[in-house]
C-alpha cells in the first residue's frame, strides 16, 4: 500500500528566466524610490480626497469613472492603516506622519511593474520570437488572457485550463471597465476579435452545432455576462462602503439621500409617508439642473413690465431657490374645504386629485393664467395670486399625476413619489425652466407653466422632501409649525438597483465646468509628445517629476505604425493581384498582429478628438502602449521577410542594437525628471529642454 513512497518524489518546473528578469526589471523600475517626494503629486490632490472620504465612509460621486480604481487606491491606504485624516488642498503639500504614502502608491505601482512581464507573454501568444516578445514593454492583462485562452481552445476546449483564461478575460474586462471608461474601448476591442473567432467558429464543419452553441453561449457568459455582474459588484461594495451622508448629497435625489446616514436622512426620519390634505411640504425638482432647488415663493412681486418692454400680471413671485429655507414650505388644500390641517384619519391624496397648493409663510394660493413667464414667453407666469378687484380671477386648482406609479389608484408619498402637477384651467405643467432671473427675482431660477405635451421631462417632475402633518389652523401657530423639526418613523431605503441607475446616471451626465488647465493639451499634441506635465516641483532644492515620455521610443512607436500601414496596404494590394509577397501563415500573423496593435492604438486614441473635457498627456498611455507593442511585430518581420541574405540581417540586428542602446541612453538621461532624483541645475534642466513646448521648471535666483 505505501509503495510509493520507495521511490522519491520529483517535481520538475520549467523557469522563463526571460520573464523573470522582466519581471524583476519591472518592480525594480516602479518600486524604487516609491516613497519619495513625501508630497502631494499632482493627481494625487483629486483622487486623495476619494481615499479619505473611503477611509471616513462617506458618500461621494466623482464624474471621472467608476468607482473600482477608487476603491483599489483606498485598499492600499487601509493596508497601510490610514484613518483619512489629511487636507488635500494643494500639490506640493508635505504629508503628515499619519499618510501611508508607500503603501498609498504601491497597487498602481505593481499594476505597472506586472504591464512588462505582460507585454512580453503577449508576443509570446501571438506566435512571435522570444526575442521580438522581449522588446515589448507594456499593455493591459485581459488582452493577454484572451489570447492564452483562444490559443488553447484549438487543442483543448471546456478544459480547466480553457475555462480559467476565457472568465480571467470577462473579469480583467470588468476591472478596465471599472477602473476608467476609456477601457470601455479596448473592451470594444476585445468584443470585436472575439466575435471574429466566433464567426470563424461558425463556419468550421468540423464543430457539431451543439459544439458551435456551447462555444458562443461560454464565450457570452464569460465576455458579457460576468464582466456586467462585476461591474454591478463594483457599484455594491461602493455603496455600502459609504453609507454616511457626504458633500455631494444635494445632486442626489431625496430618496437617494434619505438612505444615506446622516443629512437628509436625519431630517427626515420620522416623517409621515403618505400625502394627505392638510400635509405641510416641501416640493424638489427632480431633475436637480442646473443646481437642486426647492419650489419657492416671497411677498415680491413681478415687476409690472420687463425689461423688454413686455407687461406682467404682477402678481407675488414664484421661483425655485437652491437653499433650504422656510418660504420653502407649501400645504397642501382640498378645494372643497377651507381647513389647513390634516384630519383625523388622514385623507391620503392619490393620483388625479385635484388639490391647490397654498404658500405656507404668505398664505397665497399657487397660481397661474394666461400671462407670459418672465423669461420663456412661450410659456405661462407661475405666481401666487394676489387679488387686485380686476378681472383675471384665480386659477389655482392642480391636478396631481404620481409619474412612477404602479396603479392608477397609487397614494402620493414622501420621497419616493415623482409627481406632476398640471394646472386644471390650462392644462400647463409646472415646470422649472433654469433660467436665472435678474435681479428683481434675486437670480433664483424660473419657474414656468408649460402647455401639457407628451413624454415626462424630469424639469416637470416634483418630489416632496420634507414632510409633516399641519395641525394649526392659525397662522401665527401654523409659522411657529414650519419652522419646527419634522417627526414621525418611516424608513424609505432604496433597493441597490435603484441606486445603482441614479448613480450610474449622475457619473455619466454629471458635467464639471472644465477650465483650461495649464498643463492640458490636445490629442494633435500627444502623436509628437509636444507636451509634458509638471507632477511635483520642490521650492527649494528645486528637484521636479515630470510626465514625459522616451523620445526616441514615442518616434519609434510612431514610425513602426506608419511602417505597418504601409505594408499592409502594399501586401493587400499585392495579393489581389495574386501575388503573395509572405507565405499564408507570415501573413495572418502579420494581420492578427496588427488588428490588436493598430486597432487598439486606434479605438484608444481617435476617440479624444470628439471629447469635450480637459486633457492630458496621460490619457494617451494606454494607446501609446498599443504602438510600443508595434515595434518589435514590425522589426521581426522586417528582419524575417525583408532582409533576405545574411549582410543585411547583419546590418539591421546592428542597428537594433543601437536603436536599444539610444532608448535606455534616453531613458537615463531623462530618469532626474522621472524619479526627482538626483536634483539638476538651472543649466543642466535647460539642457534637458529638448522641445520649446516643454514646461521644464527653472528656479529664478
Amino acid at each position: 500500500m505505501l509503495g510509493f513512497l520507495k521511490q522519491p518524489v520529483v517535481v520538475t518546473a520549467e523557469i522563463n528566466v526571460n520573464l523573470v528578469a522582466l519581471t524583476v526589471m519591472g518592480l525594480v523600475n516602479r518600486l524604487w524610490a516609491l516613497s519619495y517626494p513625501r508630497a502631494v503629486v499632482f493627481d494625487e490632490v483629486y483622487y486623495g480626497q476619494f481615499v479619505s472620504l473611503y477611509m471616513k465612509r462617506i458618500f461621494f460621486v466623482d464624474d471621472s469613472g467608476p468607482p473600482f480604481g477608487h476603491m483599489l487606491l483606498a485598499f492600499g491606504g487601509y493596508l497601510g492603516g490610514f484613518d483619512g485624516n489629511f487636507l488635500w488642498n494643494r500639490i506640493g503639500a508635505e504629508y503628515s506622519m499619519n499618510v501611508p504614502v508607500w503603501s498609498l502608491r504601491l497597487l498602481p505601482a505593481l499594476t505597472g511593474s506586472l504591464c512588462v512581464p505582460l507585454a512580453y507573454q503577449i508576443l509570446v501568444e501571438l506566435h512571435y520570437s522570444h526575442c521580438a516578445a522581449f522588446g515589448a514593454a507594456l499593455l493591459i492583462l485581459f488582452v493577454l488572457s484572451y489570447l492564452k485562452f483562444y490559443n488553447l481552445q484549438k487543442c483543448s476546449p471546456f478544459t480547466a485550463g480553457w475555462w480559467f483564461w476565457l472568465l480571467l478575460t470577462g473579469v480583467a474586462c470588468s476591472c478596465a471597465v471599472g477602473i476608467k471608461y476609456m477601457g470601455l474601448f479596448t473592451y470594444m476591442l476585445l468584443l470585436a476579435i472575439a466575435a471574429v473567432h466566433s464567426w470563424h467558429l461558425i463556419g468550421d464543419q468540423t464543430l457539431s452545432n451543439v459544439s458551435v452553441l456551447c462555444h458562443l453561449l461560454a464565450r457570452g457568459i464569460a465576455l458579457v455576462v460576468v464582466p456586467v455582474a462585476m461591474y454591478l459588484s463594483f457599484f455594491y461594495v461602493h455603496l455600502t462602503l459609504l453609507y454616511r451622508s457626504g458633500p455631494h448629497d444635494q445632486i442626489m435625489t431625496s430618496a437617494f439621500q434619505a438612505s444615506l446616514e446622516g443629512g437628509l436622512a436625519r431630517i427626515t426620519q420620522g416623517q409621515p409617508l403618505e400625502v394627505a390634505y392638510g400635509s405641510q411640504i416641501t416640493l424638489r425638482n427632480v431633475l436637480g439642473k442646473p443646481v437642486p432647488c426647492w419650489l419657492h415663493s416671497h411677498k415680491n412681486t413681478y415687476p409690472i413690465r420687463y425689461e423688454n418692454g413686455r407687461g406682467s400680471s404682477h402678481q407675488q413671485q414664484v421661483t425655485c431657490y437652491p437653499f433650504k429655507d422656510v418660504n420653502n414650505w407649501w400645504i397642501v388644500k382640498d378645494p372643497g374645504m377651507q381647513q389647513l390641517v390634516v384630519s383625523n384619519p388622514p385623507r391620503p391624496i392619490r393620483h388625479g386629485h385635484i388639490v391647490q397648493l397654498v404658500h405656507g409663510i404668505t398664505t397665497r394660493y399657487l397660481n397661474t393664467h394666461d400671462v407670459a413667464a418672465p423669461l420663456s414667453p412661450h410659456s405661462q407666469e407661475i405666481s401666487c395670486y394676489i387679488d387686485y378687484n380686476i378681472s383675471m380671477p384665480a386659477q389655482n386648482l392642480w391636478r396631481v399625476e404620481i409619474v412612477n406609479r404602479e396603479l392608477d389608484t397609487d397614494v402620493w408619498k414622501t420621497i419616493l413619489s415623482e409627481v406632476r402637477f398640471v394646472h386644471v384651467n390650462t392644462s400647463a405643467v409646472l415646470k422649472l425652466s433654469g433660467a436665472s432671473l435678474p435681479e428683481w427675482g434675486y437670480r433664483q431660477l424660473e419657474i414656468i407653466g408649460e402647455k401639457l405635451s407628451k413624454g415626462y421631462h424630469q424639469s416637470m417632475l416634483w418630489n416632496v422632501e420634507e414632510h409633516r402633518y399641519g395641525k394649526s389652523q392659525e397662522q401665527k401657530e401654523r409659522e411657529v409649525e414650519l419652522h419646527s423639526p419634522t417627526q414621525a418613523d418611516i424608513s424609505k431605503n432604496l433597493s441597490f438597483m435603484a441606486r445603482f441607475t441614479e448613480l450610474q446616471w449622475k457619473i455619466l451626465t454629471l458635467k464639471n465646468e472644465d477650465t483650461e488647465h495649464k498643463y492640458s493639451s490636445s490629442p494633435l499634441d500627444w502623436i509628437t509628445m509636444d507636451t509634458n506635465i509638471a507632477y511635483w516641483f520642490h521650492p527649494v532644492s528645486g528637484a521636479q517629476i515630470h510626465l514625459i515620455g522616451n523620445v526616441l521610443t514615442w518616434a519609434s512607436a510612431n514610425v513602426a505604425t506608419l511602417v505597418y500601414v504601409c505594408l499592409f496596404l502594399w501586401y493587400l494590394l499585392r495579393r489581389r493581384r495574386k501575388i503573395c509577397d509572405i507565405p499564408e501563415d507570415a501573413w495572418r500573423l502579420w494581420v492578427s498582429a496588427g488588428g490588436l496593435c493598430v486597432g487598439g492604438w486606434a479605438v484608444n486614441y481617435l476617440p479624444f478628438f470628439m471629447m469635450e473635457k480637459t486633457l492630458f498627456l496621460y490619457h494617451y498611455l494606454p494607446a501609446l502602449t498599443f504602438q510600443i507593442l508595434l515595434i518589435p511585430v514590425v522589426l521581426q518581420h522586417l528582419t524575417h521577410h525583408l532582409c533576405r541574405s545574411q549582410l543585411p540581417k547583419n546590418v539591421f540586428s546592428a542597428l537594433m542594437v543601437a536603436w536599444f542602446s539610444s532608448v535606455y541612453l534616453v531613458y537615463r538621461t531623462f530618469s532626474p525628471l522621472t524619479y526627482g532624483e538626483p536634483t539638476l541645475s538651472a543649466a543642466e534642466l535647460r539642457a534637458l529642454r529638448w522641445k520649446d513646448s516643454w514646461d521644464i521648471l527653472i528656479r529664478k535666483h
